[in-house]
């Protein structure tokens, strides 16, 4: 298979604690799917620790892993968000951010100082995360005329198709999902279908 249509990324929010010559560094792992939501949970952990020195943030997106960026937020330049997203790489994870919030404890720590803190902070939080593997998936809406209802219900109970939403009334519509590496095949299956109209969607 060309393409992988599984990855890990984690179940729900989770946090981590470091702490090094009195800093203190908390590390928050939140699962996210897009930029814009990635901004407006930056936004809410400052306002949730608006007195802390440094929000340094990781991020990796997409089932591809091709989307990601680190910000080490005025520390030394890769001394905290590139060690956040290491901990992201290592552990082979996407959809995820991982912010490591500092409180400054009055001792410098120094570049290997900091790089460690903010590795083990994040990994922390990872550790203390649920990791599960989901599939990719590819959305469809398929609309047809109500007598074809059995054949097409057949398709989807045979394939374990998931309805995402359905409208049954003289024309009839649903919006279903299937995994990204079973899709040529329900397209196929569904095209033979005559009359039935059959619509991408989005990939997730």
């Amino acid at each position: 298979m060309l393409f992988e249509d599984t990855y890990f990324t984690i179940k729900e929010p989770s946090e981590g604690l470091f702490k090094d010559r009195g800093s203190k560094f908390l590390g928050i792992a939140i699962p996210v799917s897009t930029e814009e939501e990635i901004k407006k949970h930056l936004v809410e952990l400052r306002k949730l620790h608006p007195s802390a020195n440094h929000h340094c943030y990781a991020f990796r997106l997409g089932a591809d892993k091709q989307a990601f960026r680190a910000n080490d937020d005025g520390e030394p330049s890769n001394t905290a968000g590139k060690p956040i997203l290491g901990q992201i790489q290592s552990k082979d994870l996407t959809n995820i951010l991982i912010v490591v919030v500092r409180y400054f404890g009055g001792t410098l720590l120094g570049v290997s100082g900091l790089i460690n803190a903010y590795k083990l902070a994040a990994l922390d939080a990872i550790n203390n995360a649920t990791i599960v593997e989901k599939t990719v998936n590819d959305f469809y809406e398929i609309t047809f005329e109500y007598l074809q209802m059995n054949e097409v219900m057949k398709i989807i109970k045979d394939q374990e198709l998931k309805i995402e939403s359905q409208n049954f009334e003289l024309t009839c519509s649903l919006i279903f999902s299937i995994r990204k590496s079973k899709s040529t095949t329900i397209y196929d299956r569904m095209s033979k279908i005559e009359g039935l109209e059959l619509k991408y969607i989005k990939t997730i």
